[in-house]
Order: structure tokens, then C-alpha cells, then sequence
């Protein structure tokens, strides 16, 4: 689990492409501090395994499903990506709960400064929109953010200095793809309070019954 406070902005080295896979080589430092192999780092927001560490940097495999449902197929040599270790059990909680799965891509819109901060509009698709919530948490490449502003095919997060200086965001304009990944309690209480195939209709109440008793 993460929590999408980006610890260093790491750089792509090399990266291996398979037919359906690819291979990612990143330096980086902080992350690297206790790293062991098979340990989690998220990389723009996606949760990866540590597959070969060796001086200043680690090793990746990206799965094709990753690629399809991401924006890592767009990365280069030189490219810059948030870095993020798995929260320790005793670490602080900063940003939200997240597991490094992202749910699909979206494309910035706008972006408009406003005093010392950046508002960013992202378009996304129905089936992420679905999961925003304004005042919700929303990770962008990785960064845990506020939703300051929903509609029903974009939403909208403000962006400090801070935050922009010490990750990616920076690097982002109009028509940059992001990673979005939404807020995980919001997918199960929606599963929750779907009732089990075996569960329907227990009652005995159908809408037949509700019919033809006068509602």
C-alpha cells in the first residue's frame, strides 16, 4: 500500500520492450535506501516489483495489461517518473489509501494559475468518473490530491508549489496523459451494497409482486 506522497522524482534509464511486456531500468536514490528485492516502489503511481537492484538504480518487469491500462508505454530514456516506496507499518499516513492500481489514463485539459497554485482539469472516462467525488482523494501519476471540482467528464484538483516542484506535475500540459487511480473505499462500498446473485430475491418480493399490489 501507498499513500501518494512522492518521495524523488526518478529517471528512466533504459527501458527493454518485449512483444507484450517491457523491462524498466531507473535511477533513483531515496527509494533505493533499504530496498531489498521483490519490494514494492510505485512508479508514476503503478505498483511494481523490484526485480534487480545495482548501483543507484532498480530494475522493473511491466505486464501487458500495465501497459494497456497506463501511461508507461510512453516512457522514454530520460524520462522522469514519481518515485514512491510501500508505506512501512509504522510509517505516517499523509496522503490517502493507495494500492497502485490504476484505473485507466486521463488527458489534461486545462491548466490555469491561480495566485501561487496551478489548477489542473483532467478528462477521464465514465467508468473512472463514476468514483470521483468532489472533496474525494484522486491520485494523479501517483500524487494523492483534493478534487476540488467534478463534472461529468472532467474533473478538476489545485496544485501547490510544493507539490508541483517535487514531482512530475511540473513536467505535465495541455494533452499530457496522467494515471488515475481513485479512491479504493468508493469501489467497495459500491460492491457491498450490490447483494450476491444467491441473495436476490430472497425476500420473495419481485416487482411482479410489487405490481400487482398496488406499487
Amino acid at each position: 500500500m501507498f499513500t501518494g506522497i512522492v518521495e524523488e522524482i526518478g529517471t528512466v534509464e533504459r527501458i527493454q520492450k518485449g512483444r507484450h511486456s517491457a523491462v524498466l531500468t531507473i535511477r533513483a536514490s531515496v527509494v533505493l535506501e533499504n530496498t531489498k528485492l521483490g519490494d514494492s516502489i510505485a512508479v508514476n503511481g503503478i505498483c511494481l516489483t523490484v526485480t534487480e537492484l545495482s548501483g543507484g538504480r532498480f530494475m522493473a518487469d511491466v505486464m501487458h495489461e500495465t501497459l494497456n491500462r497506463s501511461s508507461l508505454a510512453q516512457l522514454s530514456s530520460g524520462s522522469h517518473v514519481n518515485l514512491e516506496r510501500a508505506m512501512p507499518a509504522d510509517g505516517r499516513f499523509g496522503g490517502h489509501i493507495v494500492a497502485g492500481h490504476v484505473d485507466g489514463v486521463g488527458t489534461v485539459l486545462r491548466m490555469e494559475r491561480d495566485d501561487t497554485a496551478v489548477w489542473y482539469t483532467i478528462g477521464a472516462k465514465p467508468e473512472v468518473m463514476r468514483y470521483i467525488v468532489e472533496k474525494g482523494s484522486v491520485t494523479v501519476d501517483g500524487v494523492s490530491l483534493t478534487v476540488a471540482q467534478v463534472a461529468a467528464e472532467h474533473f478538476a484538483v489545485s496544485v501547490i508549489p510544493h507539490t508541483q516542484q517535487q514531482t512530475v506535475l511540473q513536467e505535465r500540459a495541455v494533452g499530457s496523459l496522467v494515471n488515475l487511480e481513485t479512491d479504493i473505499i468508493g469501489k467497495y462500498v459500491e460492491k457491498l451494497l450490490q447483494p450476491a446473485p444467491e441473495q436476490k430475491n430472497k425476500s420473495g418480493i419481485t416487482k411482479e409482486f410489487l405490481y400487482e399490489n398496488g406499487f
